[in-house]
């Protein structure tokens, strides 16, 4: 079987966790990937057990060999790496944000279209079993018309004014941080499973931590060490640590989503609560595998993760039989399986299954509307 050969550039949190699971899709080879530099990237790529090493973007991007490159690079240099990466006749699936602009995001959809390559945005919450299970039974009508949502988004990763990360950085993250960071994963799932849009915002954001305590050397020099005040330097931070955003939905009815960075305890919690006019539904990502459906007339129901259970429509981004547990690493593997199917096929298909540039386009909208709403304290529209 002729392989599909990839390279993964960014080698932080997510770009090994994409390594890890495009392993686990057997059309799919990484022969290569980047960090910062030369040095770096043998360093990383030899922890990883990746045969190249590359010292610059330039030099992935101009490897016959590769045939996809997937960005995991911080959010300020997406938009030109993918703009290369599609020049230079690469497929290429990017993190999210798509971009820090509505413009190069809108430019990127434009250049993809052109192309025909095939194009993705790492939106793997939707290939939780259960999330796709939720879409197919609404549009089956189990839900019924969507009444409200409740969504929420926790993390504690930025609890400490200590805790300090490049994405605290307006330069290199752009001018959201929670909400774009983690509220687009929660807007694109809801738009997702609901089928309605999101037509207007009321946004109230708060930065928890007006300044923090930025290291002033790589962290890992003090491995083993504590820190000491003369290690820090007081940084003002201008991002929002929390926030909360009311929703307008296209059907007429409203939902809303908190999303925080500080919120102690929670490492990566989801939970969506969603009630329509048969049932609701509840699913919450630190227990993936169960779905609670809540019913008026009768006795409130529990559907786990099997697929013997599942519509067949939600049948493919289940691997194994219920009881055996899927979760987040999972999720990326089930996604990069129909973005490669779609890549032995040559093009992007008219109607993905997958998240693509066009979706990547849409959250960032809906992001640039809820920080416009920050800043008037009023509804914006979409």
């Amino acid at each position: 079987m002729q392989k599909i050969k990839a390279a993964v550039v960014g080698l932080g949190f997510i770009g090994p966790a994409h390594v890890e699971a495009l392993r686990r899709v057997p059309t799919v080879d990484v022969i290569g990937a980047l960090h910062f530099d030369l040095e770096s990237s043998r360093q990383k790529t030899q922890e990883l057990g990746i045969a190249k090493a590359y010292g610059s973007f330039e030099e992935v991007i101009a490897d016959p060999e590769v045939q996809v490159v997937h960005i995991c690079t911080p959010n300020a240099m997406h938009f030109h790496q993918a703009k290369a990466a599609l020049l230079a006749g690469k497929h290429v699936v990017c993190e999210k944000p798509l971009a820090t602009t509505i413009a190069e995001a809108e430019e990127l959809v434009a250049l993809a279209a052109q192309t025909g390559l095939v194009n993705a945005v790492h939106f793997n919450i939707r290939y939780y079993p259960i999330v796709r299970q939720m879409k197919v039974m609404r549009e089956k009508g189990e839900l019924g018309d969507i009444y409200s949502v409740v969504g929420t988004y926790l993390q504690d990763w930025l609890f400490k004014d200590t805790d300090y990360n490049w994405r605290l950085e307006p330069e290199q993250s752009g001018e959201s941080r929670a909400i774009a960071d983690i509220g687009s994963h929660i807007m694109d799932v809801l738009e997702y499973i609901t089928g309605v849009r999101i037509e207007a915002v009321m946004a109230d954001f708060n930065t928890v931590h007006k300044f923090r305590k930025k290291p002033l050397k790589p962290v890992e020099t003090y491995s083993g060490k504590m820190l000491t005040p003369e290690d820090y330097q007081d940084v003002p931070i201008n991002t929002e640590d929390h926030a909360n955003v009311l929703l307008r939905f296209s059907n007429g009815n409203r939902g809303v989503i908190t999303v925080s960075q500080v919120s102690a305890g929670r490492k990566n919690r989801i939970d969506l609560e969603i009630s329509g006019s048969v049932s609701t539904f509840h699913w919450c990502s630190e227990s993936p595998n169960n779905l609670w459906i809540g019913n008026r007339d009768g006795a409130n129901g529990q559907l786990m993760r099997d697929p013997s259970l599942f519509h067949v429509e939600a049948r493919s981004v289940v691997s194994f039989p219920g009881g055996h547990n899927e979760g987040f690493p999972d999720t990326s593997k089930q996604l990069f399986k129909e973005v490669y199917q779609a890549i032995a096929a040559g093009k992007q298909p008219e109607h993905p299954t997958y998240p693509s540039f066009a979706d990547g386009l849409r959250e960032l909208i809906i992001c640039e509307r809820i920080v416009e709403s920050n800043k008037k304290q009023a509804w914006v529209t979409v």
